[in-house]
């Protein structure tokens, strides 16, 4: 499967998921709850995907995994800065 095709379909993944949990009235209810106590709340979930084209061996897998050599890049809010700073977390800039 070309690359452009695999990242098209996983886009749209992306984006069923993205739609069942934000119109999710019991995941909503849950968060206006914790709103309501006087928190915010913040939902991050992490999935891996793998993909594999039916009768191919398990080396052809096509995973969304990040490869340990991948780096990783995090935009932060100055909030952010100031929660991670609050449990001790050192947070280098790029310039």
């Amino acid at each position: 499967m070309p690359d452009a095709e695999i990242k098209r379909l996983m886009k749209g993944l992306e984006e069923a998921i993205n739609q069942t949990l934000s119109e999710s009235a019991r995941i909503n209810e849950s968060i206006r709850s914790i709103h309501d106590a006087g928190y915010e709340a913040f939902l991050i979930i992490d999935a891996t995907i793998g993909f594999k084209r039916r009768g191919k061996a398990e080396d052809e897998v096509i995973s969304t995994a990040p490869k340990a050599e991948d780096p990783v890049r995090l935009r932060i809010s100055s909030e952010d800065a100031k929660f991670l700073k609050s449990l001790k977390i050192a947070v280098d800039a790029e310039g």
